[in-house]
């Protein structure tokens, strides 16, 4: 880790951290923000796919509209996560919700497919609000509090997940409900952007005054981005060109972040994220039919273990902070032992010939794969030294939309062979990233034991 976070060290120094009143003020506005996030999002994205039938579209122009979603996500992410860290955290997040509550409300006006493509355009490019929340997390707190701090809000988001689908599908039942539903979504979209003014509107003064708050010294400011622009009219410029110039030099900023993180030793963890997303979404892909065909049960049971599964992912989140202090903050085993776990209970799920097994292994694995995300996320921050967050988590959603991607080719050529071929799959790319992991083990140690130390 020693040259690439040697340079990181030089480009995106560390600072203090803002008061504790402060912080906790803070992290309780974002698990708000990243309820009502989740709430909003769930009321709608069950009833996509039913709307775009209602508009008469086939479905391969069905497919090819679902997908621009996911390419647009998967193009923007890094983007606008290196843009967070340039701008700073309130305006960037206020920008995302705002635009994405543009674009709800377009599709609550899409009566024909092509209106709907229109709506998809925004969402896919600005919808990366929760990741900005988490940057800012990551900013505000302490290594030793940030895997407690993320599960929780984690399981703030997923509570608003799981409500959101019973809310829409009662209003959807009601004339013209999908676009009533939109328009909701929307209007929650706005509320959630007024509460990241009012109830964070101290976070900049925080920032200014203090300069306590740990984030990058390359974020600029608005009084910052003035002081350039004053300069650059000084120095013979026009009032255009200063703007311009001030923009570029925001975008080389944003690129250089990137390129920091492209290049750094980080590509073992990366490698790692995309296996186990990977290895999930498979398990996911077909398991409504994969259980009927097994088992002879119905689609109705299967939902139901499908959501207990997600309330238990929910309540997951908040014993990740005990669970962490167990570990004396070792993230790395943390986060070897949940993906060794996740990797059995798929084999079990594979090979089991009892449907109470695969209740089993859907309970423990709703708690596997809610650790792993939490400690991955955590051990990509420390590992890069919590510089240039907002960037290193846009990364790492730009390569979970690449499985997201990858997931469907993989899993239809896999039913081919059997309904138990996506889970088996997936056990083999689960077990290729704990391998890597263990390979990697001496890179992780060493930022253990200092961070223990530190601790």
């Amino acid at each position: 880790m020693s040259a690439s976070s040697d340079q990181m060290d030089k480009d995106f120094p560390r600072t203090a951290l803002p008061p504790l009143g402060k912080r906790t003020y803070f992290v309780s506005c974002l698990h708000l923000v990243g309820f009502l996030d989740l709430f909003g999002v769930s009321m709608v994205v069950p009833l996509l796919s039913h709307h775009v039938k209602s508009l008469g579209a086939s479905p391969t122009a069905a497919g090819v509209v679902g997908s621009l979603y996911g390419i647009l996500q998967l193009l923007s992410s890094s983007l606008v996560g290196g843009w967070s860290d340039v701008v700073g955290r309130r305006y960037s997040l206020l920008v995302c919700i705002l635009l994405s509550s543009l674009g709800y409300f377009l599709l609550g006006l899409s009566t024909n497919i092509f209106l709907y493509a229109v709506a998809r355009i925004p969402v896919g490019i600005f919808k990366h609000s929760l990741c900005i929340s988490k940057a800012l997390l990551s900013d505000l707190v302490s290594e030793k509090e940030r895997p407690h701090v993320m599960g929780k809000f984690n399981a703030a988001s997923n509570m608003g997940f799981i409500l959101g689908p019973a809310v829409g599908g009662y209003f959807t039942e009601l004339e013209g409900g999908f676009y009533f539903t939109s328009f909701l979504c929307s209007s929650i979209f706005i509320l959630n952007a007024g509460l990241v003014w009012l109830l964070l509107s101290e976070y900049d003064s925080v920032v200014n005054d203090t300069q306590s708050v740990r984030r990058s010294p390359t974020t600029m400011s608005s009084k910052t981005k003035q002081n350039l622009e004053t300069n650059l009219v000084a120095n013979g410029a026009t009032v255009h060109c200063a703007t311009y110039l001030s923009l570029w030099v925001e975008v080389t900023s944003v690129l250089k972040k990137i390129m920091t993180l492209a290049c750094s030793e980080l590509w073992d963890l990366f490698l790692a994220r995309l296996l186990l997303a990977l290895a999930v979404l498979l398990y996911y892909s077909n398991f409504v039919l994969a259980i009927e065909e097994r088992f002879g049960v119905k689609p109705k049971v299967s939902g139901y273990l499908i959501g207990y599964g997600g309330i238990l992912a929910a309540l997951a989140g908040f014993v990740v902070g005990p669970l962490t202090r167990l570990y004396l903050y070792n993230t790395y085993t943390m986060l070897l032992h949940s993906s060794i776990l996740t990797c059995f209970l798929m084999l079990l799920y594979s090979l089991t010939t009892s449907f109470w097994l695969v209740v089993l292994s859907s309970t423990f694995l709703a708690f596997s794969t809610t650790l792993g995300r939490t400690c991955l996320v955590d051990l990509e921050l420390s590992l890069s030294g919590n510089h240039a967050s907002g960037a290193l988590i846009g990364f790492g959603q730009t390569v979970n939309s690449v499985a997201r991607i990858i997931a469907p080719l993989v899993s239809g050529i896999a039913q081919e062979f059997s309904p138990c071929g996506p889970p088996s799959l997936g056990t083999g790319l689960a077990l290729a990233a704990v391998l890597i992991m263990v390979i990697n083990k001496p890179h992780y140690s060493v930022h253990t034991n200092t961070k223990v130390k530190r601790q």
